[in-house]
């Protein structure tokens, strides 16, 4: 039996109501990539080079801590992997999720929210970044129809 996990980082709750509408359509569990220090909203703010998720996003190394680890990863044979794009790839805290376990055997399917953005390059980033997890094609999903596409993969 295949077991999914509908795994989102959601800064402004955009990527939270997609993520949420996607484990109640294939029955996911949720599991928010939640921050060990939540982001303030002067934090979120990428027109200030100072800023928290700029300097972080300037630091290809950074990995932000996460502050509740899933519980039982070993049993997904899915994980939908939920997160807004910024500055044109995933969130360094998602590097540390992608980080944090093994995904042999599991598959991987991204979807992001964004103003602006496409998901192409992420997508080339995530493969380029880790190439042993077994990435299916992603999806840019700003709207309604997220439940469907992901019931459509599974």
């Amino acid at each position: 039996m295949n077991k999914v996990l509908t795994a989102y980082f959601s800064a402004s709750g955009v990527t939270a109501r997609v993520a949420r509408e996607i484990s109640e359509a294939v029955g996911s569990d949720l599991y928010e990539i939640a921050p060990k220090e939540p982001y303030t909203e002067s934090d979120l703010d990428w027109r200030d080079e100072n800023s928290r998720s700029s300097v972080e996003m300037k630091d290809p190394a950074c990995r932000p801590e996460i502050a509740v680890p899933v519980k039982d990863m070993d049993t997904y044979d899915t994980v939908f992997l939920g997160f807004p794009i910024w500055w044109y790839v995933e969130p360094r805290i998602v590097d540390t999720f992608l980080e944090s376990y093994d995904f042999s055997g599991k598959k991987v399917i991204p979807f992001a929210t964004s103003g602006g953005s496409g998901i192409e390059n992420v997508e080339k980033h995530l493969r380029d970044e880790y190439p042993s997890i077994s990435f299916l094609k992603g999806r840019l999903l700003n709207g309604k129809g997220a439940g469907e596409w992901a019931k459509g993969l599974l």
